[in-house]
C-alpha cells in the first residue's frame, strides 16, 4: 500500500466517523426535542383533565349546596306559613268572641240605649203583631 492509499484511506475513515458523528448528534436532538414536545403535551392534556375534573366538582357542590338552601327556605317558608295561619285562625276566633259579645252587649242594652239593635227592633216588631193579633181576636169576639 502506497503512502496516499493510507492518507485516502484515513481520510475516508475520518469523514466517515464525522458523518456518524453529525447523524447520531441529529439523532439524539431530535429524540430529546420529541421527548420534550410529548412532555408538554403530556402535562398540558393532565392539566386540563385536572381543570374538567375541578369544575366538575365544583358544580356537584355548588348544585348540592343550592339545593340546601333551597329546602331550608321552604322550610323556613312553610314555618311562616303555617304560624300565620294559626294566628290569623286565632284572630278569626277572637273576631267571632268579640262580635257575640257586642251582639249580646247589644240585645241586653235598655231601650233607652239602644234603639238601633236589630233584636230589640224584632222584639217590637213582634209585639206589635201581637197587638194587633190580640185587637183582631178581640173584635172578633
Amino acid at each position: 500500500m502506497s503512502n496516499t492509499a493510507l492518507e485516502t484511506n484515513a481520510s475516508y475513515e475520518t469523514k466517515s466517523r464525522k458523518a456518524t458523528k453529525q447523524r447520531a448528534f441529529v439523532i439524539f436532538v431530535c429524540v430529546w426535542v420529541i421527548l420534550i414536545a410529548a412532555g408538554i403535551t403530556g402535562a398540558k392534556l393532565y392539566s386540563e383533565h385536572v381543570q374538567k375534573q375541578i369544575a366538575a366538582d365544583v358544580e356537584r357542590q355548588t348544585s348540592a349546596q343550592i339545593a340546601e338552601m333551597q329546602k331550608q327556605y321552604d322550610d323556613r317558608i312553610a314555618k311562616v306559613e303555617t304560624g300565620y295561619k294559626e294566628e290569623l285562625s286565632q284572630l278569626e276566633s277572637k273576631v267571632e268572641a268579640l262580635n257575640e259579645l257586642l251582639t249580646f252587649t247589644k240585645d241586653n242594652a235598655d231601650v233607652k240605649t239602644d234603639n238601633s239593635n236589630k233584636l230589640y227592633t224584632q222584639l217590637n216588631e213582634v209585639k206589635k203583631k201581637l197587638n194587633e193579633l190580640q185587637k183582631n181576636l178581640e173584635v172578633l169576639k
